[in-house]
Parts: C-alpha cells; sequence; structure tokens
C-alpha cells in the first residue's frame, strides 16, 4: 500500500498525524510536502523498505518521527534533509545494516536517536560526528555487532564527544566473532586491540633486530676490509 501523491494537499495545518499499522510499503516524494505544521509523524509498523531523498521535505517544522518496525535497510542520504526541528528520530527494530556518513548532518536539533534492534555489524565514525547538536542521546543494544578493534575504536571516539553519549553502552553486546558471542562490549573493548598490538610489537622488533644485524653486518665487512688494506700496506716495499 502506498500513499497517495496528493495524500497531503488538504492537511497543511495538521500538527500531528498517525499512520502506523497501515501496510504501507511506499511514500511518495510529494505525499507528505504540504504538512508545513506537523509536529509529530508516526509511521511506525509499516513495511517500508526504504525512505528515499526529500520524501520529508516539507516537514520543516517536525519535531518527532516514529519509523521504528518497518523493514529499512540503509539510512540513506538525502532521506532527512530539511528537517531542522527534528528532535526525536526512532528507528528500532527495523533491518538497517547500514548509515549513510552524511544521513545524519542536516538533524541539527536532535536529540534522541533509537537504533535498537537493527542489523548493524559496523558504524563509521564519521557518520555520528557529522550531527552538530548540542547533545544528542543514541541507544546502539540489540545489534549484531562484530566486535574487532575497528568497533572498539569507533565507539572510543563517539564516548569521547562531549555531546553524543551512548545511553546503552553496557547492553551492546558481541555476536562476532563466536567466542565472544553475547559479550558486553564494554567489558572487551580493551582486549579487541591486543592482538592486533602485539603483532605489530612483533613486527617492529624483528624489523629492529634485521637492521641491527645489517648494521654490525656492515661495520665487521668494513673492520675486515680495513685490516685488509692495513695489512696490504705493512708489507709493501718502500719506495
Amino acid at each position: 500500500m502506498a500513499l497517495p501523491v496528493d495524500f497531503s494537499s488538504s492537511l497543511s495545518a495538521l500538527k500531528e498525524l498517525r499512520l502506523e499499522h497501515n501496510n504501507l510499503n511506499y511514500i511518495s516524494g510529494f505525499s507528505l510536502e504540504h504538512l508545513d505544521n506537523m509536529e509529530k509523524l508516526d509511521l511506525s509498523y509499516n513495511q517500508l523498505a526504504s525512505v528515499g531523498p526529500g520524501v520529508f521535505r516539507g516537514l520543516s517544522r517536525l519535531r518527532q518521527l516514529f519509523l521504528h518496525n518497518n523493514s529499512l535497510t540503509v539510512v540513506e542520504q538525502g532521506s532527512l534533509d530539511m528537517l531542522p526541528g527534528l528532535e526525536v528520530l526512532q528507528l528500532s527494530n527495523n533491518n538497517i545494516s547500514q548509515i549513510d556518513s552524511d544521513a545524519l548532518a542536516p538533524l541539527y536539533s536532535l536529540a534522541i536517536l533509537n537504533l535498537e534492534g537493527n542489523n548493524l555489524h559496523h558504524l563509521m565514525f564519521k557518520t555520528f560526528i557529522n550531527l552538530h547538536t548540542t547533545a544528542t542521546h543514541i541507544q546502539l543494544s540489540g545489534n549484531p555487532w562484530s566486535c574487532d578493534c575497528e568497533l572498539h575504536r569507533v565507539f572510543s571516539k563517539i564516548l569521547h564527544v562531549r555531546y553524543l553519549h551512548i545511553d546503552d553502552y553496557r547492553n551492546v553486546t558481541c555476536k562476532d566473532p563466536p567466542q565472544l558471542m553475547g559479550a558486553s562490549l564494554a567489558w572487551v573493548d580493551s582486549q579487541l586491540c591486543v592482538a592486533e598490538t602485539a603483532t605489530v610489537l612483533v613486527i617492529t622488533v624483528t624489523v629492529l633486530v634485521t637492521v641491527v644485524a645489517a648494521v654490525v653486518m656492515a661495520e665487521r665487512n668494513r673492520k675486515k676490509s680495513h685490516g685488509k688494506n692495513w695489512d696490504a700496506d705493512s708489507h709493501s716495499p718502500p719506495s
């Protein structure tokens, strides 16, 4: 089911619209363009697989957007443009595995971002540092995180950004690797880079040993060569 293209043409004064549980699977880029005064839009519990660029372009006063319990797979760049006043974005319980790096950048007022229960394995730090807000509270638990050194670094950076708050960090758990399945990232994060650090140290030590050995060998060869020249000079007949 889809919303008619002219759906909002006579709804410009509307401030709240609830469209949950309507089996919606598509929203045209023109269906919502006349909702100039809309402050709360509920599209939860539908079958939306994507929200393309420009779908919410007419909702400049929107403060709350509920998209939880749909079938979204990607938060696309441009899909959240022209929503400068958006404070609450509910995206939990979808199938989101990717967030474009600039998708959240236009949300200057975002206070709550819920991404619980999706299909996120990794994150890009750039995605969240592009959020230029006063304070944003983020929920990220219930995703199948692949816990590795890179994920540890991304979360560590986010946690050190003054205005970004991962409210449920203690509940963020690993799915991969198998030996860490179910483990809290907060408990294992400091160990995730140990193997990588050890490998770097082994390589560094190996290189240093090789360089030192080469220098020692070169010095021995130099002394040996100098000794031969000295012997040859000492046995030369006087002129």
